[in-house]
């Protein structure tokens, strides 16, 4: 009988420390000591104001400073525009920078209309080209506005293409639009052939670094009113 009472009353008190455990477990945590932590600790469970787990981030989160680290100050799209929106302020930007620019003369409308010309010639003319001894002859053709492009940009540009050592140019009107030739001046050359070739209009059209300077000449007024290329 005596047993069986002791056996009974340890039952009872594991099952009250039990509930006393899980009751603990999930009531309030004691407080933190009032006093200040030794450098470098934080209490138990606890994170730094605002910082979240390891590996962790609040969505839409981010450290501050990182914005700045990836996109500086004053940072921003690169790309202005079209490519005839970029040469525009590609010259405007350096209109503006330079002190000397007599903005009487300056004609950005000019350039504008060559920028379209450009446009017209790169993307809508037709082209038809036909191996010649030494070269290539281009029949380049277009309707409407094309043809006048082709004229106002082609012409002048062969002209610079003849001023080049490597080769000799020459342009012709036709029946909407005009021809270009372009042969090696040396007909015994093989390599500069091939390269006429293999250039065809486009690359030809392309070739020297006079384009730039151009622009910016037409802008300013410098280029004589029947230069159009």
């Amino acid at each position: 009988m005596k047993r069986l009472l002791v056996i009974a009353l340890g039952s009872a008190a594991l099952g009250a420390a039990f509930v006393v455990g899980s009751v603990w477990a999930q009531g309030p945590q004691p407080m933190p000591p009032s006093g200040p932590m030794p450098s470098g600790q934080m209490p138990h469970g606890q994170m730094p104001h605002g910082q979240m787990p390891q590996g962790q981030m609040q969505h839409g989160a981010m450290p501050y400073g990182m914005h700045q680290q990836h996109h500086p100050a004053g940072d921003g799209p690169i790309q202005s525009g079209q490519g005839a929106f970029g040469a525009m302020a590609e010259v405007v930007r350096t209109l503006e920078a330079d002190p000397a620019t007599d903005w009487t003369k300056v004609d950005m409308e000019r350039l504008r209309q060559h920028l379209i010309d450009m446009d017209e010639v790169v993307l809508r003319a037709a082209v038809k080209g036909t191996q010649v001894p030494g070269g290539l002859s281009m029949n380049v053709t277009g309707t409407g506005r094309t043809i006048q492009s082709i004229r106002a940009m082609v012409i002048p540009h062969t002209a610079e293409l003849d001023a080049m050592p490597a080769w000799s140019a020459k342009a012709e009107p036709i029946p909407d639009g005009v021809r270009v030739i372009v042969v090696a001046r040396d007909p015994g050359d093989a390599k500069t052939v091939a390269r006429i070739r293999g250039l065809g209009f486009a690359g030809l059209l392309v070739q020297g670094g006079h384009h730039a300077p151009h622009h910016l000449a037409m802008a300013k007024g410098e280029m004589p009113a029947a230069h159009k290329h």
